[in-house]
């Protein structure tokens, strides 16, 4: 499974939607049937931020389902179709 972890570069809105795009382009590209995005548990403004990035129409063509762990709750899932 592969994993992309957002902490280092939280601060710069612009980089996260660019770090996230490429991370669920790969995945979905090599196969991957599963992908996790570790955002951290804080105050969820960057779990909030990557969902509604996710939610958006060009990217929900690539995956079939976006969880969060609730039993950690600073990890995003991916399934991919």
């Amino acid at each position: 499974m592969r994993s992309l972890d957002l902490h280092p570069i939280f601060r710069n809105n612009r980089d996260i939607d660019q770090a996230v795009r490429s991370f669920v382009f790969n995945a979905h590209g090599s196969g991957e049937s599963v992908a996790e995005i570790i955002t951290g548990k804080g105050s969820q403004r960057l779990m909030t931020h990557v969902l509604a990035y996710l939610g958006q129409r060009h990217m929900r063509r690539f995956y079939r389902q976006v969880k969060k762990v609730p039993a950690n709750a600073g990890r995003i899932v991916i399934h991919f179709t």
